[in-house]
């Protein structure tokens, strides 16, 4: 599956993936590979990636927008400040 979390300033991750989890505005979910379409708002809180190689990467986010489609999932996000 293939993940890409942009920001209005810059690319922060773009890649394979085995999972996502996202704070959803109506709870966190996780997106996992065949994860049916899906546009959803996000809230404040963590973000957390499994990638294809096994690796846990977190980060913070605002808010933001998450999309899925065929196996390719967007993050349109806004960070903390220090975040960037």
């Amino acid at each position: 599956m293939k993940l890409i979390v942009l920001t209005p300033g810059k690319e922060l991750f773009k890649g394979d993936i085995i999972s996502v989890k996202v704070p959803g505005t109506s709870g966190q979910f996780e997106i996992l590979k065949g994860h049916a379409p899906i546009v959803s708002s996000l809230q404040s809180g963590n973000v957390r990636i499994k990638t294809s190689e096994g690796e846990n990467q977190e980060f913070k986010i605002t808010k933001g927008f998450v999309e899925v489609l065929k196996n390719e999932v967007s993050l349109l996000v806004q960070v903390p400040a220090l975040s960037v």
